[in-house]
């Protein structure tokens, strides 16, 4: 039987001629792309008169605003105020309303990442050597030029190439995107040390670990056997506003506790920018000189969003999902362009898919089911849990009402709520989004089990049929290239780290075929975008390059040496 995307027009693949050419048939890809879900567009209405859509919203507007004001505090420390809490309220409402409304994708959450934060103050790093006061025209420009290399990109159908984007290099971002924020937590607990006292600095430290303490611990609840399953769902479900709620009062209790003056989430007034200017940044006043400057920078951020936004999407999607509506990818990034663009003229974080965000949203939108396998060893029942996802709640509706929700947030009573929120909360936050992406990502998994002692891993491990040493070459080198990410983002060359990123992808395809079989590739990798319904917007399932087997004598496709490893791989949706 024909596949989804064996079935969809929409290919390069054995074609001849022109027509084989992307770049010769401009807009194709987004032609499709419409083409394709326009016919879901009122069922994705209908289908969020559902309970799974209620809490979704509750769940994702925390998931989404406490990481947006935490990198905009990042921002605002280290960009001397430039941006500010209505500046990421703003960011974050625009990426919703215009990607619940009109995206391809709308389980896909977009909005300020922890990437485009280091972006923007290392340029005003590099921008204030020279002028600060060019720095607002400066990223203007910036946006401008990414704007339109993400116009392009999308016209000429580039997207496509996501489809050769494997696990090698998608598990290593997601390691990097974890320890960046783990990191940043780190620092903004260092911020209350060199900035108050030591008291005020320790207190904040309880509040930020205690805090990740109580998220991790609901979010395992919810996991796990105890209580009844609507207990557990609604633990998991609520997890950030009940950690949020009781940390921010543990904060004010009269007494020692509130007497300490910690420092609070500073705000502006409602729906006004944080610096005394204009929305409109007047980018037009900007010397022609820095704007050619900004021309490679901002190719630098379209680079970024290129890999991060398509990832975002291909997790949100991915095959632990029985997701069954299909996608858009060049037309979502044609859309990310137009949010860029906007976002230049107001001067707001330009938004981005969300990668823990994204899969997190489908992840609350799944209908699970808990089935109890039974079965006798030794003589002996036993019972075993096994949780199967049915199926998942595809509409738009979350998106939006968490949108409008955001531009509520914006308005005075609610931006005076926000300022009762220790800063020390934030750090939390970066705890709690950085480690989960560490603690279940695959290189960690790994370097775990090569210390395990044998005798207690499982004989079925697809691990085994391989050697211990082929295992750690190939987790050395995502670890290399997560180490080179991490470390050029501490310096002022941390606007390059997306090109080492996007050179994992080439390493990937030119080196590992000469340095492993195809039997080694089987277990230790596969394609992230293996979704029928991600891979017809993609052009269908990629053809790969020829492997060696052991032997070294016949060959097989590569992509028939990944066939089937999802089923014998660790989960990796921890993206």
């Amino acid at each position: 039987m024909a596949t989804f995307a064996e079935k969809d027009p929409y290919g390069y693949d054995g074609l001849t001629g022109w027509k084989s050419y992307r770049l010769l048939r401009p807009g194709r890809g987004m032609y499709h792309d419409i083409r394709r879900r326009l016919p879901y567009y009122k069922s994705d209405l209908i289908d969020a008169l559902t309970y799974r859509t209620a809490a979704s919203i509750v769940r994702m507007y925390f998931v989404n605003l406490l990481p947006a004001l935490a990198f905009i505090l990042d921002m605002y420390r280290r960009t001397d105020e430039q941006f500010g809490v209505n500046e990421a309220l703003f960011a974050s409402a625009l990426a919703a309303m215009v990607f619940s409304i009109l995206g391809a994708q709308p389980l896909t959450i977009v909005g300020i990442t922890g990437l485009i934060s280091l972006f923007n103050y290392t340029i005003y790093d590099i921008i204030k050597i020279y002028d600060p006061a060019l720095y607002p025209p400066f990223l203007g420009w910036v946006g401008i030029w990414a704007a339109v290399f993400h116009w392009l990109f999308a016209i000429w159908n580039i997207s496509d190439y996501m489809r050769y984007v494997t696990d090698f290099s998608s598990q290593s971002f997601g390691m990097y995107v974890g320890i960046i924020y783990i990191i940043k937590g780190v620092e903004e607990l260092v911020a209350e040390f060199t900035s108050f006292n030591s008291t005020q600095g320790f207190l904040s430290c309880v509040i930020a670990i205690l805090y990740f303490g109580t998220i991790y611990s609901l979010e395992n609840i919810g996991r796990s056997t105890l209580f009844k399953p609507w207990f557990r769902s609604i633990l998991a479900d609520y997890a950030y506003p009940i950690g949020t709620i009781f940390w921010v009062g543990f904060a004010h209790i009269p007494g020692p506790l509130k007497n300490t003056n910690i420092s609070y989430l500073p705000i502006s007034p409602a729906f006004e920018p944080t610096l005394s200017r204009n929305w409109v940044v007047p980018f037009w006043t900007l010397p022609v000189k820095w704007v050619f400057v900004a021309l490679p920078i901002g190719f630098l951020v379209m680079l970024l969003f290129y890999y991060d936004h398509n990832v975002s999407s291909i997790t949100a999607q991915a095959k632990q999902f029985p997701v069954k509506k299909p996608g858009g990818f060049h037309w979502d990034f044609f859309l990310l362009g137009v949010t860029t663009f906007i976002s230049t003229m107001f001067f707001i974080p330009f938004p981005n898919g969300l990668v823990p965000q994204a899969p997190v949203h489908t992840d609350s939108l799944t209908v699970r089911e808990t089935r109890l396998k039974r079965f006798s060893s030794d003589d002996v029942d036993q019972v075993e849990k096994d949780v199967v996802a049915t199926s998942v709640v595809e509409q738009r509706v979350s998106h939006f009402v968490m949108g409008l929700a955001i531009i509520g947030t914006m308005t005075g009573p609610l931006l005076t709520v926000l300022s009762t929120m220790p800063r020390s909360i934030f750090a939390g936050v970066f705890f709690v989004v950085g480690w989960g992406s560490v603690e279940s990502n695959p290189i960690l998994l790994r370097l775990i089990w090569l210390v395990r002692e044998p005798r207690f891993i499982q004989p079925s491990d697809p691990l085994l049929t391989i050697r211990r040493s082929r295992i750690g070459l190939y987790v050395f080198w995502q670890a290399l290239g997560v180490l080179s990410c991490v470390a050029i983002s501490q310096t002022i060359a941390a606007i390059g780290f997306p090109v080492l990123i996007i050179a994992l992808i080439p390493l990937r395809w030119l080196l590992f075929p000469k340095m492993f079989t195809a039997k080694e590739l089987t277990v230790l990798d596969a394609l992230t975008a293996d979704n029928e319904v991600v891979l017809a917007s993609l052009g269908g399932k990629p053809t790969m390059p020829d492997l060696k087997d052991e032997s070294g004598g016949e060959k097989m496709e590569n992509g028939q040496a990944m066939e089937g490893v999802r089923q014998r791989k660790t989960n990796s949706k921890d993206r």
